[in-house]
């Protein structure tokens, strides 16, 4: 099997109480140098503080693209010093894909694992937080740098310079850059809300999000 790109890291977190000393959360994520286990609730070692809206077999890891970095560099040149892998609360660094092509459903191997893609991650207070600026959620939405939640299919081990390599794509149209335009409000009319709540890989909670859509909808 050719691998189409690479792990560039591995990370895990522990929850921990961040700056404003009352935050509980594992946004804090630590390079690793070996392979980790990755099943169906993550890789081992890792946490999540609230498990309403991280983790569990739908968000089990998270994988954010390499390239991205200097993108936030540029931007942002005052956060230069916190940028190093898992920075952006990612388990797995990741080089070769982005947003505009990774879709919904899409399959993966990276390592010995095999992972399924089920969400683009959705930035929340504790991003800004961490790097102590409002306006990185705005820009990571607006300009598709969100990353993607996936789910493990085959357990497997995970380690720094694995590749990662696409098995299959069933639905090439709903890439993750698309669907995060969708979260942001951009209107979409009812068959393709539709379209996507059938998408099997989809997760649960983005289930319920369209639903809701569903129901406010005109038919």
């Amino acid at each position: 099997m050719v691998s189409d790109g690479r792990v560039v890291s591995v990370q895990v977190g522990a929850v921990a109480t961040l700056e404003d000393q009352s935050t509980r959360s594992a946004f804090i994520k630590r390079p690793v140098g070996q392979p980790v286990l990755a099943d169906t609730l993550g890789l081992t070692g890792d946490e999540q503080a609230d498990h309403s809206v991280h983790g569990g077999p739908d968000k089990a890891i998270y994988l954010y693209p390499h390239e991205h970095y200097a993108e936030w560099a540029a931007a942002f040149p005052h956060i230069v010093p916190k940028l190093r892998p898992g920075a952006f609360g990612e388990n797995l660094t990741i080089e070769g894909f982005g947003e505009t092509e990774v879709a919904i459903g899409d399959r993966f191997q990276a390592g010995a694992a095999v992972l399924e893609v089920s969400e683009p991650r959705q930035p929340c207070f504790k991003f800004a937080m961490v790097f102590e600026d409002n306006k990185l959620g705005r820009h990571m939405i607006k300009n598709r740098m969100t990353g993607w939640y996936v789910r493990v299919l085959q357990a497997g081990e995970i380690g720094p310079g694995d590749g990662f390599a696409l098995l299959d794509r069933p639905h090439p149209d709903w890439t993750i850059s698309r669907l995060t335009g969708l979260l942001a409000g951009q209107p979409l009319g009812r068959p393709v809300l539709e379209e996507l709540a059938a998408l099997p890989a989809l997760s649960a909670y983005m289930r319920n999000a369209i639903a809701t859509r569903l129901q406010r909808s005109p038919t």
